[in-house]
């Protein structure tokens, strides 16, 4: 009995083994996170409280829509040091090369940022740096 059994069995093994594997639907692109990463650091004061957060929202907005941004982040200032100049508000946007970095500056979304941010806006300070150890 088993005899007739084990080639039964074993037919599904043989029927598949010269087909090449099937790929996932959607395979995700692999990122090259190089040694170092590009900050950059965008401090804004505001000229009214309801400025901030419609600006908060807008660029969040523009970070989504240029894939080039490679991470992004932002809060208010709670420094108690009394230093920061009147700057409410830091955006830290991270890219992988200057390239990127430079295509988001002259990307298209950007024309909406602004007409979001300009009417609100009191002052800007900008600052890129690579990181380091």
């Amino acid at each position: 009995m088993l005899a007739v059994l084990l080639p039964l069995l074993l037919l599904p093994l043989l029927c598949t083994c010269d087909r090449a594997p099937e790929k996932p639907a959607s395979v995700p692109e692999v990122i090259s996170v190089p040694d170092s990463l590009l900050r950059h650091v965008v401090l804004f004061s505001f000229k009214t409280e309801s400025g901030a957060d419609s600006v908060e929202t807008a660029f969040r907005e523009l970070a989504a829509a240029i894939p080039l941004v490679y991470d992004y982040e932002w809060g208010p200032n709670v420094s108690h040091e009394g230093l920061d100049r009147g700057f409410t508000h830091s955006f830290l946007l991270t890219f992988l090369s200057e390239a990127d970095r430079d295509a988001y500056l002259d990307d298209p979304a950007q024309e909406k940022f602004l007409a979001v941010l300009l009417p609100t806006l009191e002052e800007v300070t900008v600052v890129d740096y690579w990181t380091r150890d």
